[in-house]
């Protein structure tokens, strides 16, 4: 009886032992998911035809370890980034997320019309709920014609 007791209980620790490290293969090592939002005064800018929205993934060192693209982007953009979009085989540490939307289609070059943003900080590897603003463009400010008491025109006088 105690050897059967005892076949049993090995059976049963191998079992568990094989479910566990089943269950750690099978838990992804990358998983990222947020929000992109672009303010009122860029919208139009970032959402023109031909427009690619890349989130961008960087480890410390600042080399790309994940590219997600979307063409023709609707913004706040809801979006994920997997092991599918991974160019990297390890990801470790503290991870920048960053995002450029523009119609040239060039990543790391930042040209005038491009609408760009980065998260403050740094995010996991599991992170979720990342809320990033995509808040900043290269060119010059543009105020609106025939605006009455405009700050600048006054200010001017």
């Amino acid at each position: 009886m105690r050897k059967i007791l005892a076949l049993f209980l090995a059976a049963v620790s191998v079992g568990v032992c094989y479910y566990c490290m089943h269950r750690a293969a099978q838990e992804a090592r990358f998983d990222v998911a947020g929000t992109v939002n672009v303010p009122q005064r860029l919208l139009q800018l970032a959402q023109s035809d031909n427009n690619a929205c890349a989130i961008i993934v960087k480890n410390e060192a600042d080399v790309p370890v994940a590219i997600k693209r979307v063409v023709n982007p609707k913004f706040p953009l809801d979006f994920t980034l997997g092991e599918e979009d991974l160019l990297a085989e390890s990801v470790e540490g503290d991870l920048k997320l960053e995002v450029q939307i523009n119609s040239h289609g060039q990543l790391g070059i930042i040209k005038e019309g491009d609408v760009f943003g980065a998260v403050d900080g740094f995010v996991t590897a599991h992170a979720k709920n990342i809320v990033v603003d995509a808040d900043k463009t290269l060119g010059k400010v543009q105020l609106a014609r025939n605006a009455k008491g405009n700050f600048f025109r006054t200010a001017a006088r």
